[in-house]
């Protein structure tokens, strides 16, 4: 039995505006914030406020589902005094990132290309775990290994060791980065290895993958990223609460709405890569995405977003909501004064 379902981060995307949106449709019950980049300095509050504002209201989702800390480096020292920093603040929880494929943050060791040092995963867990009150849990992410498993159960026992109380294992290496398939036997030869809790995570599509995953990895708790940005209804399906995704309408009225709310939060460009950027992973659940995707990829200017997120009025959005959003970004109605 499926006990527990977390919101994995996606960098650039899955942030504390897109948690907002999947948490309040429903069937998460804990989210980790994108990482927070730790050098050689104790970071401003600022800097913690602005990639989790959760942080203002008990680190909470507005749904009420919790969001832990995500934070990424590779001096023990600094991300324990940075990780009691956040937990001052208020932080339900505190995660350590060691699974990051990306090479830019490869190249100034942090998140995978630690899998290749397990004394330097447990130093960092342990001055972490040290540092911040025990009330306040400290987990890990971490991968099967960098180039190969051959480290894998070194690893997890290193961060067990270090005092993670809870490790979520995506299974696949850094080579693997995030082709599919995900390797989920692995998890279940280091969950025998270690007696923490191990969450499975990697290439959870459907409610059939999510019995599957559970089946082999033997783990009764799962995190999804990019199968809840293309079908945001996956958790409430896994969780028997949904029988099927929404329909196009209602996925595309929830695009709407996002994208009005972006409009006080950054600028046209990175609004329009946030949707293209959605609307390229719901062409995996949607047809109609697949199909619109095509043309929208192309768009440069608001007014071709705006116009096509409200063609069909019938996406259950009121033609009066949709004028009073258009105030308030200061753009044209595009179905006019009624």
């Amino acid at each position: 039995m499926i006990r527990r379902i977390l919101l994995a981060p996606m960098e650039g995307l899955l942030d504390f505006r897109l948690r907002d949106i999947i948490t309040k449709i429903g069937g998460i019950d804990q989210c980790v914030s994108e990482f927070i980049r730790v050098n050689d300095t104790l970071l401003p509050s600022q800097r913690f406020y602005r990639y989790v504002p959760e942080l203002n209201h008990n680190c909470r989702t507005k749904a009420g589902v919790p969001v832990k800390v995500q934070l990424l480096g590779s001096d023990p020292v600094c991300m324990a005094e940075n990780a009691a920093k956040v937990a001052s603040l208020g932080a339900y929880g505190i995660d350590l990132n060691f699974g990051c494929p990306a090479p830019t943050v490869n190249r100034n060791r942090g998140g995978a290309v630690l899998l290749k040092e397990p004394d330097v995963l447990y130093k960092i867990v342990y001055e972490t775990r040290k540092a911040v009150p025990s009330t306040i849990p400290v987990t890990a992410k971490m991968r099967l290994g960098f180039e190969s498993t051959e480290q894998a159960i070194d690893c997890a026992k290193a961060l067990e060791g270090g005092g993670a109380e809870e490790i979520v294992v995506h299974a696949r290496t850094k080579m693997d980065g995030y082709k599919p398939p995900a390797y989920w036997e692995w998890i279940a030869k280091i969950k025998k290895e270690v007696r923490v809790s191990i969450v499975a995570n990697g290439e959870i599509w459907t409610k059939e993958d999510a019995i599957r995953c559970h089946e082999i990895s033997g783990c009764s708790d799962l995190m999804i990223g990019r199968g809840m940005i293309a079908n945001p209804t996956l958790a409430l399906e896994i969780q028997g609460e949904r029988n099927e995704a929404f329909p196009w309408e209602e996925m595309k009225s929830i695009l709407y709405k996002y994208w009005i709310h972006l409009a006080s939060l950054m600028d046209t460009q990175s609004r329009l890569g946030r949707i293209k950027q959605w609307l390229y992973y719901l062409s995996r659940q949607y047809s109609e995405a697949q199909k619109d995707f095509t043309a929208v990829k192309r768009f440069t200017n608001q007014e071709e977003m705006d116009l096509y997120l409200c063609e069909d009025l019938a996406a259950g959005i009121e033609v009066e909501m949709q004028r009073k959003a258009f105030r308030c970004i200061g753009a044209e109605s595009p179905v006019g004064d009624l």
